[in-house]
């Protein structure tokens, strides 16, 4: 249901899983070659994922308690892609692969407070739900 507030989260961090990889870099080597998302596959596969679980996660909204699961999933997957973004920019010694970092290391950052401000909205929902059940 596109009126509710966690819709919007999730269609944003869709957004930016499967839009911004293409439009901002990783990183950029020693031989001054530009790295974006779609250069290494198992990272645009893990955003690709990330993508999709978010939007498997909107089509899902009768069923609230497995919409806030694929929104837990969905933010380790994340944290995943960060902690290799970290390892990557980290353990390379000396300048050997990796020049300069790009800004599209932090999307994964973005996509977790999207993805943890839905879950959120998720939870006070079925808190609601539950509280109106009490009362019957």
């Amino acid at each position: 249901m596109i009126q509710r507030i966690q819709t919007i989260y999730l269609i944003l961090a869709a957004i930016v899983s499967s839009g911004l990889i293409f439009i901002f870099h990783l990183w950029v080597t020693v031989d001054n070659i530009t790295v974006f998302a779609k250069d290494v596959v198992y990272v645009l596969i893990g955003f690709m994922a990330s993508a999709v679980l978010s939007l498997i996660a909107i089509f899902n909204f009768k069923n609230r308690k497995s919409q806030f699961l694929m929104g837990r999933l969905n933010i380790i997957l994340n944290f995943i892609l960060l902690g290799f973004f970290v390892y990557q920019s980290l353990n390379l010694s000396g300048e050997t692969n990796v020049s300069e970092k790009g800004i599209g290391m932090f999307i994964p950052i973005i996509s977790i407070v999207l993805l943890a401000l839905a879950n959120k909205a998720i939870k006070k929902d079925e808190d609601l739900v539950k509280s109106v059940d009490r009362l019957r």
